[in-house]
């Protein structure tokens, strides 16, 4: 019995040394918070990826014990990958993965523990690092940040600086949309250009710009739908009329916009920031053609000010390797060189305003007319009005587009076209 007994406890010490080796090989893979190692994937698009790729150099110098891995996908095929990786609870997601804003309300909504709460890990003493328009986009109803804010997109009007002195109209003097839309009929008289692009089917962006300086999206701070308010009205009315004046282009897409740029088609295009390197790229021949002056306003003295796009970083609960993820997120959208990598190869204007001082943005650009357009853009970042997103955006953003189409089109009263679309979204909601 004596003898039996031994053999037991030697067999329980040597299953006890098994496992402790296994934690310790596995804690050594992976780290801890202080010191994370192993290996991430993280997943991005486009230049967004190669901004990330750039960065890890400079990351590992700091976390020489963790190796990332950057896929780049197109980003409907990154979608599509996520969706399907978290509706089957984790099988093939990254530890990171890039996203667009006004998605994260509707991944949130559908798979509600998809993603860790950055709270938890400590990123919220990072609050006052970014502009509140751009954190109220990436945290959940009670505050905590689902994303880490990357880039923005401040919006500005892009103009023709020859097309404008050519018709006498000085830029400054375009304080109201009712200004913008008086100096668009001179130009169009003395240049033969329309004033702006808007895909009128398919596009509501200049809309969406229009209700954020009234402080709104398609849904108020309350959840409220908004597409029939006096806000949605007014500025749907002046889209009318910039129709009505044969202001507007009706372009196709994005590469609609891009043509009507390079080829001189149109005097101004509203934007985010980010259009300035479409711009250069496109156009190199324009150089000092092109300007920016801020969004008109709807009233005397009111706010110019609104945002286009930009992405931030998630972790999905389901990573292996949390310290490594969260070191990177941190990293990356924290660091002033890691984001002024993205702004300086891609243009990708960064949400970190410690970069506003560099002096690549206090510089004069000599492509946009010799003017210092970055240090413009920076200016405004933290007046842009915080509106709420929903995960209904998508859903919205479509029914505006058709509401447009069928009051520009179709000659829909305004009224009557954003009553119909209110409705539509409210019985899709339901």
């Amino acid at each position: 019995m004596k003898k039996y007994l031994s053999v037991l406890l030697a067999v329980f010490l040597l299953v006890l040394s098994a496992c402790s080796n296994k934690s310790s090989d596995d804690q050594a893979k992976t780290g801890d918070a202080k010191h994370p190692a192993g290996t991430i994937t993280v997943w991005g698009w486009d230049v967004a990826a190669a901004t990330m790729k750039a960065a890890v150099e400079n990351f590992q110098k700091k976390y020489p014990d963790v190796k990332v891995n950057v896929e780049d996908f197109n980003s409907g095929d990154l979608y599509e990958k996520l969706t399907v990786g978290l509706a089957a609870r984790g099988n093939g997601l990254p530890d990171v993965v890039l996203m667009e804003d006004e998605r994260i309300p509707g991944y949130i909504h559908q798979f509600p523990q998809g993603f860790l709460n950055l709270n938890k890990l400590g990123y919220d003493k990072y609050k006052d690092s970014f502009n509140p328009a751009k954190v109220a986009s990436v945290q959940d109803k009670d505050g905590n940040f689902i994303a880490a804010p990357w880039d923005i997109g401040p919006a500005g009007v892009f103009y023709r600086v020859d097309y404008f002195k050519k018709a006498g109209v000085d830029p400054n003097s375009i304080q109201t949309w009712d200004d913008y839309i008086a100096a668009g009929k001179k130009i169009k008289e003395a240049t033969g250009k329309k004033m702006l692009p808007i895909d009128i089917p398919n596009y509501d962006g200049v809309f969406q710009m229009m209700m954020q300086q009234q402080g709104l999206s398609y849904f108020d701070q309350d959840g409220k739908i908004t597409l029939k308010s006096p806000e949605a009205v007014r500025a749907m009315k002046v889209i009318k009329q910039l129709h009505d004046e044969d202001l507007i282009l009706n372009n196709k897409g994005w590469d609609g916009i891009v043509t009507a740029t390079v080829n001189g088609e149109v005097a101004t295009v509203p934007y985010g920031v980010w259009y300035t390197g479409s711009i250069m790229d496109q156009a190199p021949d324009l150089k000092g053609k092109w300007d920016v002056f801020f969004l008109p306003s709807f009233k005397e003295g009111g706010t110019r000010y609104a945002n286009v796009g930009g992405s931030s970083l998630l972790i999905p609960a389901t990573t292996k390797n949390q310290s490594a993820a969260y070191a990177f997120v941190e990293f990356f959208t924290t660091d002033k060189a890691s984001q002024m990598l993205g702004f300086e190869k891609y243009g990708l204007f960064p949400s970190l305003k410690d970069t506003y001082n560099d002096p690549k943005f206090t510089a004069n650009s000599e492509y946009f007319n010799d003017s210092p357009v970055f240090k413009k853009f920076a200016d405004i970042v933290d007046q842009v009005p915080k509106i709420h997103l929903t995960e209904n955006f998508a859903k919205a953003s479509k029914l505006m587009s058709d509401a447009q189409a069928a009051i520009l089109l179709e000659n829909k009263p305004v009224e009557s076209a954003l009553k119909d679309a209110q409705n539509q979204l409210e019985n899709q909601m339901r």
